[in-house]
């Protein structure tokens, strides 16, 4: 271990060829989780969405009961389009528009863009950044699969994130003395 300066509690860890296998599986690790697929993200989702015939009330009040900031909407069980927070505010609140009679699909942002399942964690975020949004909903064709939020990919990159840290501090308290 080498002390440098008056902070004993720093390590700085000098590189050593012993150590190259545990920073390529890093890497390597790093490279696959922004690599997959978002299906497996998605696959224990129980996406819920609106009928673009339902009120925009009735939408708010499921979207405030299950603590979610936008819902697809689908007609005849093929996507339609997004209804988002940001439509409520944009059409409804500010138009002055009645929520109990106003139709989802007056209000919606309709045709949204969507991404397949295989599709990587990297370019989803890419796509929200990209296009200032934060719900991507998940289709096979109109086929809806599920909705991808940015809260989603960043609690999912935390929790990944806390795993490397954690096989990073046990590699280091593991090395021998330098």
């Amino acid at each position: 271990m080498l002390h440098i300066g008056p902070f004993p509690q720093f390590r700085f860890v000098i590189y050593s060829p012993a150590r190259a296998p545990l920073l390529r599986w890093g890497l390597k690790n790093l490279a696959r989780e922004l690599r997959m697929p978002i299906c497996d993200l998605i696959k224990n989702q129980d996406t819920y969405h609106a009928d673009a015939n339902q009120t925009v009330l009735n939408a708010a009040k499921a979207m405030v009961a299950r603590n979610i900031g936008a819902v697809p909407v689908l007609r005849d069980g093929s996507l339609v389009g997004i209804f988002s927070e940001r439509d409520l505010m944009k059409r409804v609140v500010a138009e002055e528009r009645d929520p109990r009679t106003t139709r989802v699909e007056e209000v919606m942002t309709g045709d949204p863009l969507t991404v397949t399942p295989q599709q990587d964690l990297q370019t989803c975020m890419l796509l929200m950044r990209r296009h200032g949004f934060r719900h991507l909903p998940v289709c096979e064709g109109k086929q809806l699969r599920g909705v991808i939020s940015l809260r989603d990919l960043l609690l999912h990159d935390l929790h990944e994130k806390d795993d490397e840290v954690r096989m990073m501090r046990a590699y280091i308290q593991a090395s021998p003395e330098l």
